[in-house]
This record gives structure tokens, C-alpha cells and sequence, in this order.
């Protein structure tokens, strides 16, 4: 019997040559490309960037991605706030950030090009959907003229394409409706791009069969606006030259790689937690964006032994979490800012079980709803305070979307060796952002070996053998893991203060002072790694210090303050509760510590509070992450400030 897929591909037109045949245009080749692929939320610019953005992995480039869409469902066609965009900075050496401003922009209607116009530096190319640029469609966006017939875009290199009728002719002959073969123009620029581009098709194609494989019709509708896309360049005169950038070959150690975004990557890890520690990962979650993919892709892998519950509310997520932490799993939820604040209590109650948990939050836009859909990382100081008491919680962010992986374990590793909830802040721009990551070999992975209690462990004065749930290691302070139904091991649990050791309830003074002063010794006591400081002359006078997702940005900003042949020194911390213990000194070394964040200034405050550091903050809260030569100049700025 033949295959849906085999059907898709024999009804595929003849007429449309093989993409693999090229004519003798110019060939340019580039070191690196930002593109910005830009269209109303249905107009498939997210998966136009995401395959392009698969087929440049599989070609060997470094890259790195910013999605960004609006937060409503299907916002009005051709307005502003429904402008959806994907960029893709892909290079031939080793990148840090998704690019600053767009070399290339596509956009599919008026409102794409208003809302990006302003990022385009000089010479930049534009290609346009001009079918879209009706009157209508220009009043929506306030434009009485079009800027296609002025001179609005005499500095940009414009490639006028008629999209919309360019794939409904290259699908006459498809049998679908007219509204079904529009919605395939962004596969035809998806093809002009990678034409022009020199990315290979083979992938893409593959890929559009198998997400169509139910609907034959539509696959090789799709695949053809593809192949007619990649042939309009290879034919049209306004194409006169195409770009190569080489494999990034120096940028990357021997290894297998992959692409892979923040979310999944932190999905990976978690199940990587599991593996390495024998406990099965339960996660029990609220779907909130932009943390919701981490529910979706751990429903897809029960073959690891994982069960994910989707919750009613934020506040059963979490208890049904808790609960699993009690019978002896590696129990995660997942939410975002607003949903922090609902699961606040449970997580004092965690503090107070001393029982491990993962709350992952991926940071968003706030306060209240704010910005879904745009990153910022404005929960720090909720992660270190946000509880009614003393309920210290170590607290740990990932650097790139890459490193959620590693982060994902060593909040792990902190949970089930100390016994406590650990948070985990990523954030929005690196949960949809992705790079390159290198598989590592389970010999790579830690151990994360648990050691449930089986046996009483305290002998009363008359002899009697009993089970002291708060009787504590005395070199992590972590009290006794005792699964439920272990005989022998029975013991409370509950919100009300426990008796140091007997674990009875407890309203004595001077034991409260006794345990809150315990759970914030074992959490100050927690073995992290010492924070390590890029300064390669040992000359510089200024550090810049970040945390989480500004990793990228600084990076970039840092090497090319360097360039100049200005010395700086950069460092970088993941573990934000406890500080590494060398981190006084370190910052004691520099005249100046400079601190860029995507929020008001939470870790100079931070740091200020706990060093008496006058850290001086670079702060930035417009829902994108910093660019790099923004922030260059800025911490320029300041650093002028101490020089002789």
C-alpha cells in the first residue's frame, strides 16, 4: 500500500525543475547574516524561521535565534500589535547573541515593515509581499501612501515580490481553494530565502511531508510553493547575486550537535535529572506561557518513566508536585512569573518539609499579566524573597539556551543532596531562542544517586530504635529522605514548626530560632562552584558581571570594548543563591563592577546588600534582550568615568 508521504510526493508538479540545478549568477560569500523574517501571527513566520533556521544547523553554522510574537491568540490581521517576527544570526565563527539590527528583512504585509523599519540599519535588503500593500492595508498601520512609491526606503536595497500571486500561480493546479494555496507564500519566501542563501532544501522538504502526511494535498502544495520560491530567485533578474557562509568548522569541539531551544533543552535535562538520580520525574504543571512547552514536550516521553499532570490552577500544580517529592520522586512545576506568586505558599511549605523540588520559572514581561510573550528578568528578587517568613531557596539561572540542560541538573543536584526547593530562573528569550548544542555522552552526566532512609536512625534513652525525621547530615545540614510506607519510618509532615530531630510539633521559642537559623545555615552552606572571571591581560579595572540571559549580550559587548584595545575584565554567575564564596574577593579586585540586567537592578541590589559594593547598573525593560553595541557603548560610558 502506498504511504500518505509517497502520495504527498507524487502529486508534486512536474513542471517544477529540481532545486538542486543552478544558474551562473554571482556568488558572494559573507562571514555572517542576520535575517528577520517578519508577518501577521497566521502568516507562518515562526515556522518559516524555525526551518530555516533547522536546515543553517544542519549545514554547520553557529546561529542563534529571537522569536518574538504578540501575546494574543490572533490578533487583528495587518495591525501592529499582530506583527510577528523570528530572526536568525547565523555565522561561519562562533556567535553569541541573535544579531542587533537585520541585514535582511522580509516582510509580508505593511504592518511587518512599520514595525521593524526602525531596526534597519543602512543598505539593509527588504524583500516585500506588495500584493499586501492594498489602501487597506496601509490605513491599518496609519500609512495614507504607500512607501513603496516614495522615497521612504531610498537608503535600503528593496526587492518588490509579489508573493501572494507568485504561489497561487505556482499552485493553479493544486485543486485547493484560493484562501488554502495563500497560506503557502510563506514557504515560497521561505524558498527565495534559502535559495538565496545557499541552505540546503532536502530537510524542509522532508519535514513539510511528514507534518502534512494527512492531508496529502496540502503537503504537495506546500512543497511546491517551496520549490517555485528557491526558482524564482534562481530566475529573476532582481536576484542578480546569492550568499555562501562557510560551516562554522573552528566555532565548535568534536562532538554530534544539534539545534535546540531553551525549553527543550531544559526538558532534557530534567529527564537527564531522572536518569542520573534513579528517582521517576513527575511534573506537575499550569500551561502559562512561555514556560508551557516544558509541560508539552515532557508529555511526550513516558518511555522515560516521566508523568506530567496538567493542573486545574497554579496552586494544585505545585501541591501535586509537592506530593511527589514526598513519595520519592524528582518533582518539578513549571510556571512563570505570575504563576510565582500563586505557589508562594507551597513553596514555604516545601522549605518547611525540606523536601527537594524544582520550581522552574520562566521569566516574563510584568507585573500581573504584563508581557507574556516578551522576555525580562524581573524575578530574581521574588525567587529570594517572595515567601512570608524565613524560607531561604537557593536560586540558580542558566546562561544560554544550551546551558539549560546543565542547569536543569545542578538544580537537581542541590535539590536532592540539600533538601530543598531550588528555583530556576530562565526566561522567555531563552526558552524560544536557540543554538547549537553539543550531545553529551552519559558518561558526562553527574551522579545524582539518592540515598532514601530504610531504617530507624535514633535510639531513645530506653533502647527503643526510632526514626528522628529531622535528625540532620551533619555535613549538608539535609535531613532524611523516608519514602511513605517505609516500616519503621513513619513521621508528620505539615506547615506548623517541628521539633528539631523528633520532627514533632513544636512552638518553642527558642527551637523556632533554632530551625530557621538551621534551614538558612544549610542553604548558605550549599557547594557551589567559585565564579570565574574572563580578565585576559589581568589589567582591567572594570568587571562586567551578569547573570542568566545577558550572558550572550555582555559577551559580545565585552569583545568589542577588547578590540579597542581597551582591557576589561567579564564574569558571569549562575548560582545567585548562595554567591559563590569567592565572589567578595573578586569583586574587591575592580575599581568599578558594572551590572547589565533586563530588570530594574535586582542583583546590584543584591550585591550591594550583601558586599557594600557600589555596583552601577545597566538596566533595560522593553520585553528584547540587550544588543550588543548598545550596550558597548554604555559600558564605555562608564568606564570613561574613572579614567585618569
Amino acid at each position: 500500500m502506498t504511504s500518505q508521504v509517497e502520495e504527498a510526493e507524487h502529486t508534486l508538479p512536474a513542471t517544477v525543475p529540481d532545486a538542486s540545478v543552478r544558474t551562473a549568477k554571482k556568488v558572494q560569500s559573507v562571514d555572517r547574516v542576520i535575517i528577520r523574517f517578519a508577518g501577521d501571527s497566521g502568516d507562518g513566520m515562526q515556522l518559516t524561521g524555525d526551518r530555516f533556521t533547522s536546515e543553517t544547523a544542519s549545514f554547520g553554522n553557529d546561529l542563534s535565534t529571537l522569536p518574538n510574537f504578540p501575546a494574543e491568540i490572533r490578533a487583528p490581521a495587518g495591525t501592529l500589535p499582530g506583527v510577528s517576527s523570528f530572526q536568525l544570526h547565523f555565522a561561519d565563527h562562533d556567535i553569541l547573541t541573535p544579531g542587533d539590527a537585520p541585514d535582511v528583512l522580509v516582510a509580508m504585509n505593511p504592518a511587518a515593515l512599520k514595525a521593524n523599519l526602525g531596526d534597519l540599519p543602512r543598505g539593509a535588503e527588504v524583500i516585500v509581499n506588495t500584493d499586501e500593500f492594498t489602501r487597506r492595508a496601509l490605513a491599518k498601520v496609519g500609512w495614507s501612501a504607500s512607501p513603496l512609491d516614495d522615497d521612504s526606503l531610498a537608503g535600503f536595497a528593496v526587492h518588490r515580490v509579489p508573493l501572494t500571486t507568485l504561489t497561487l500561480e505556482a499552485l493553479k493546479d493544486s485543486g485547493l481553494a484560493r484562501k488554502d494555496a495563500e497560506r503557502a507564500k510563506n514557504m515560497f519566501a521561505l524558498g527565495l530565502l534559502s535559495w538565496m542563501y545557499h541552505r540546503p532544501t532536502a530537510g524542509t522538504e522532508a519535514f513539510l511531508l511528514r507534518k502534512f502526511a494527512k492531508k496529502p494535498d496540502i503537503a504537495a502544495a506546500n512543497v511546491a510553493a517551496f520549490r517555485a520560491g528557491w526558482n524564482f530567485g534562481e530566475t529573476t533578474e532582481d536576484f542578480a547575486v546569492s550568499y555562501e557562509v562557510a560551516p562554522a568548522s573552528a566555532a565548535f569541539p568534536p562532538g554530534t550537535y544539534r539545534n535546540i531551544s531553551g525549553n527543550l533543552a531544559l526538558s532534557y535535562g530534567l529527564i537527564a535529572a531522572s536518569k542520573q538520580s534513579g528517582l521517576p520525574l513527575f511534573l506537575g504543571s499550569y500551561p502559562i506561557t512561555p514556560a508551557s512547552d516544558i509541560l508539552h514536550e515532557l508529555s511526550r516521553h513516558k518511555n522515560f518513566g516521566v508523568r506530567t499532570f496538567q493542573a486545574e490552577d497554579e496552586i494544585a500544580a505545585i501541591g501535586a508536585a509537592l506530593g511527589a517529592a514526598f513519595g520519592g520522586a524528582l518533582a518539578v512545576t513549571t510556571t512563570s512569573g505570575p504563576g510565582v506568586a500563586l505557589k508562594s505558599e507551597t513553596i514555604g511549605l516545601a522549605v518547611s518539609l525540606e523536601l527537594p523540588l524544582l520550581v522552574v520559572d520562566i521569566q516574563r514581561g510584568g507585573p500581573s499579566t504584563g508581557m507574556p510573550t516578551k522576555t525580562e528578568q524581573a524575578d530574581l528578587l521574588q525567587a529570594m524573597y517572595g515567601r512570608n517568613g524565613e524560607a531561604p531557596v537557593p536560586v540558580i539561572a542558566p546562561a544560554t539556551a544550551a546551558d539549560c540542560f546543565t542547569a536543569a541538573l545542578e538544580a537537581a543536584r542541590i535539590a536532592v543532596a540539600y533538601r530543598t526547593p531550588v528555583f530556576l530562573l530562565s526566561d522567555g528569550y531563552l526558552a524560544n531562542g536557540s543554538e547549537p548544542w553539543r550531545i553529551p555522552a552519559v558518561s558526562e552526566l553527574p551522579q545524582l544517586r539518592v540515598d532514601f532512609a530504610t531504617a530507624p536512625n535514633h535510639t531513645d534513652p530506653d533502647g527503643t530504635q526510632t526514626f528522628w525525621p529531622y535528625l540532620r547530615d551533619p555535613q549538608t545540614l539535609a535531613r532524611p529522605w523516608a519514602v511513605p510506607g517505609t516500616a519503621g519510618l513513619e513521621h508528620r509532615i505539615g506547615g506548623i514548626e517541628k521539633q528539631d530531630g523528633t520532627g514533632n510539633i513544636s512552638y518553642d521559642p527558642a527551637n523556632h530560632d533554632l530551625m530557621v537559623r538551621t534551614r538558612q545555615a544549610k542553604i548558605a552552606g550549599i557547594t557551589v562552584p567559585d565564579l570565574q572571571v574572563d580578565d585576559p591581560t589581568g589589567e582591567a579595572t572594570t568587571l562586567v558581571l551578569g547573570w542568566g540571559s545577558t550572558y550572550g549580550p555582555i559577551t559580545a559587548a565585552v569583545r568589542r570594548i577588547r578590540r579597542t584595545g581597551t582591557p576589561i575584565a567579564q564574569a558571569h554567575l549562575r548560582h545567585l543563591n548562595p554567591f559563590p564564596a569567592n565572589l567578595a574577593h573578586t569583586l574587591a579586585g575592580y575599581r568599578q563592577v558594572i551590572v547589565p540586567e533586563m530588570n530594574l537592578g535586582q542583583l546590584a541590589h543584591l550585591l550591594r546588600a550583601a558586599y557594600l559594593v557600589d555596583t552601577r547598573s545597566l538596566t533595560q525593560v522593553t520585553g528584547l534582550p540587550f544588543k550588543a553595541e548598545q550596550l558597548a557603548q554604555a559600558i564605555t560610558g562608564i568606564m570613561k568615568e574613572i579614567r585618569p
